[in-house]
């Protein structure tokens, strides 16, 4: 799907096709919200929609708070006056560690904190990891 807002209005829907919804899917529908939205409301918006998604597929405990927080939190930290303006396929190539999915998040969880029950229900702060 070519046209972010088609990607995000079928996300929705939840008529997108599970075939889009891949990790690079959730990126760029994060990307979208954080786009459009202040980071409070992205985070809202994007946590609902993936919700919503997730039960129509039969999956809503598939849902994780803290990955969810971590890579909206991820993303928004790469957005500023010069990546804003850039398309999704130019900000996707210019932040490839956004598509590395296990290793950028074990650089601030480790594997026991991102399995356990608390992390999948509330938004788990980082521990210090040198």
């Amino acid at each position: 799907m070519d046209r972010d807002e088609d990607f995000v209005r079928a996300f929705e829907a939840r008529t997108l096709d599970r075939s889009f919804f891949t990790h690079a899917g959730h990126v760029r529908a994060a990307w979208w919200y954080l786009n459009h939205h202040p980071l409070g409301e992205a985070i809202d918006r994007f946590r609902a929609a993936l919700l919503a998604y997730a039960t129509s597929l039969g999956a809503p405990r598939k849902y994780h708070e803290t990955m969810t927080v971590a890579w909206l939190l991820l993303i928004n930290e790469r957005l500023d006056d010069d990546t804003r303006g850039l398309t999704w396929r130019e900000f996707a190539d210019r932040f490839p560690e956004l598509f590395e999915r296990q290793a950028l998040l074990a650089r601030y969880y480790s594997e026991e904190t991102l399995q356990s029950a608390r992390a999948k229900q509330v938004f788990v702060m980082p521990a210090f990891r040198s």
